[in-house]
């Protein structure tokens, strides 16, 4: 459904080296930066990008949004933020675990980049037998 997702940033070099030690943990190679100084980070499942605002103004966070990355363990959740916090991020909500949905129950963890964006690691549990 999506093609990419772009937050922006006031710091650059900060979220660059931020989002190279998250998105490392799941196994993302380090952000590729353009001629126009944005950085992108592809794998074969999409695209995730970090720029300045093309308006000029200072970036800033959505209020009420979240950035969702899936994982492939509840150990890769918990390296991803563990990455994060030793990066600039700061935990948000409650501290990664397991959490029931009506989609199954859920390994999740919180944070928010150094600009202040909201983010979250996903791993979906296998459903009992």
């Amino acid at each position: 459904m999506f093609s990419h997702v772009m937050v922006g940033s006031n710091d650059i070099e900060q979220s660059k080296t931020f989002y190279d030690a998250l998105l490392g943990t799941l196994g993302a190679p380090p952000g590729f930066v353009d001629d126009k100084g944005r950085v992108f980070y592809r794998t074969k499942t999409g695209t995730f990008a970090i720029g300045k605002p093309i308006d000029g103004d200072p970036a800033c966070h959505a209020n009420g949004g979240t950035i969702g990355f899936a994982a492939s363990s509840s150990e890769a959740v918990d390296a991803w933020h563990a990455a994060g916090v030793a990066h600039g991020g700061t935990p948000c909500e409650d501290p990664p675990g397991v959490r029931e949905s009506g989609f199954g129950n859920l390994y999740l963890a919180y944070l928010r980049d150094p600009a202040g964006n909201k983010l979250c690691a996903l791993y979906r549990l296998p459903r009992e037998q």
